[in-house]
Parts: structure tokens; C-alpha cells; sequence
């Protein structure tokens, strides 16, 4: 299986994108802290997938996309907290991105934990 065929992994690259693109507004006091954390956390979701995907098995594939899911949720608290701290005002979108990557990616671990 290949991570780039996955549509959780392909979501994930365009939310990496929109999440670069909203924290570059961000002021230059939070480059090291809230701006560099963020990028971590979103750029942890598509590497994951892709590291399970190159793993030897599905228990590993799973337990991958598990963390994935656990940077998935890092992301959406740091972008309420950019919201709270009002370095962004519309998050609508992004949020609906998160939901969106986490229902794809826990569909995903669904297919992978049920196939036989």
C-alpha cells in the first residue's frame, strides 16, 4: 500500500498547505512557539501515515495512524488557541479540514482493523 493513494494522507498535504498559509500571518513573537509548534504537529499527520504505510504490518499501520490522529487533535487546540489569542479570526474552514482529515483517517483505521 502506498500513503500517496491514501485520501487521508492526501487531505492531510492540503491541510499541511492551509495551516502554513494562516500561521505566516501570525506575529514574529510566536515564530518560535505557537507558529513553529503548529507546523510541527500538522506536518506530523501526512509523516505518519506515510511512515505506516511503510511499516511491515497493519497492527503498525494502525498504530501510526493512532498518532496521526493524536497530531490531528494537537492541530485543532493550537488553532483555537491562535483564534482565543486573536491571530486569526475565521477558522471555520480549517476546522471543517480537521474534521474532515480525522473522519477519512478513522475510516481508514476502521478498513484496517476490520479486513480479514
Amino acid at each position: 500500500m502506498y500513503h500517496n493513494d491514501l485520501n487521508a494522507w492526501k487531505e492531510s498535504i492540503n491541510l499541511v498547505k492551509k495551516v502554513y498559509r494562516l500561521s505566516a500571518i501570525f506575529p514574529a513573537s510566536e515564530q518560535l512557539g505557537l507558529t513553529s509548534q503548529l507546523r510541527r504537529a500538522v506536518i506530523s499527520v501526512p509523516s505518519n501515515i506515510a511512515e505506516g504505510c511503510g511499516r511491515n504490518s497493519d497492527k503498525e499501520l494502525v498504530h501510526f495512524c493512532w498518532i496521526a490522529m493524536g497530531s490531528l487533535s494537537e492541530v485543532e487546540t493550537q488553532i483555537v488557541i491562535a483564534k482565543e489569542l486573536g491571530y486569526v479570526n475565521d477558522t471555520a474552514e480549517i476546522e471543517q479540514d480537521i474534521r474532515n482529515v480525522r473522519k477519512i483517517l478513522s475510516g481508514f483505521i476502521n478498513y484496517i482493523q476490520n479486513k480479514k
